[in-house]
């Protein structure tokens, strides 16, 4: 098993300081300040997209994500060095919150149009946003798209899961034919096989809203995809123009 290195080192580290520190604030007010926001929410802010990567909802959260981070982080920066693997990793971070905020606007103007035609003004469904409460035709809308709205407008995203999605992509990329397993599936797969079998999976859960452990997810698929897709994207790019320096007419 490979050392730790550095940067991944100091990853650890800062995600380990900012979950204790996030417990030990009272009222959740570290959560409010540098969780992810919908940008409408008055509790965005610019830094979110940022600090959300150091952020994480439990024990278990921060424990997977950071087994990840090491276990295929020291890896590429092994081979990059610090300065390239952290581009990498914020990069990847970076995209997962782009992708996410996306799809959250794009699932608030869905739920808003819903509302409009229902009957609501836009002065009414801002009022429901900010206190909850709200009059409405039970006839033309369903609680569901009250629900549905305000969990867009309310939620906030943390984690680095997208960024280590983005380490995962980086790590099929370069070691393609390497075995992988997940602890519920203990058979091991390549990883070029494994990575594109949990992206699907992660889409298809994303697309329909649905949980391999049944109810809501609470879990952002789409920060998952985001990263995926920077990672990706780099890599192509990296790969494609590794040999310009060395070329000539």
């Amino acid at each position: 098993m490979i050392n730790i290195t550095p940067v991944v080192k100091q990853l650890l580290i800062i995600n380990v300081i900012f979950f204790i520190g996030s417990q030990i604030v009272a009222n959740g007010a570290a959560y409010d300040y540098l969780s992810l926001y919908f940008f409408e929410n008055p509790k965005f802010e610019f830094w979110q997209p940022i600090t959300h990567m150091f952020m994480h909802g439990g024990i278990m959260h921060i424990a997977f994500n950071m087994f990840a981070l090491y276990s295929f982080g020291s890896n590429l920066e092994y081979i990059w060095g610090g300065k390239k693997f952290l581009f990498f990793y914020i990069s990847c971070g970076l995209g997962a919150a782009a992708l996410h905020s996306g799809v959250n606007y794009l699932e608030f103007n869905h739920y808003y149009d819903i509302l409009i035609n229902g009957g609501l003004s836009k002065s009414e469904i801002y009022a429901f946003l900010n206190s909850g409460t709200v009059s409405y035709n039970t006839q033309l809308i369903e609680k569901s798209d009250l629900q549905g709205i305000m969990s867009a407008f309310i939620t906030p995203a943390v984690g680095a899961s997208g960024a280590v999605y983005g380490l995962l992509v980086a790590f099929a990329f370069m070691f393609p034919n390497a075995e992988l397993m997940m602890m519920f599936i203990p058979v091991p797969i390549k990883a070029k096989y494994f990575v594109p079998g949990i992206l699907a999976v992660d889409l298809f859960l994303g697309v329909t809203g649905k949980s391999i452990f049944g109810g809501g997810s609470g879990i952002a698929h789409f920060a998952h995809i985001g990263g995926a897709i920077i990672g990706f994207a780099m890599m192509w790019y990296w790969k494609k123009n590794q040999f310009n320096d060395r070329r000539w007419n």
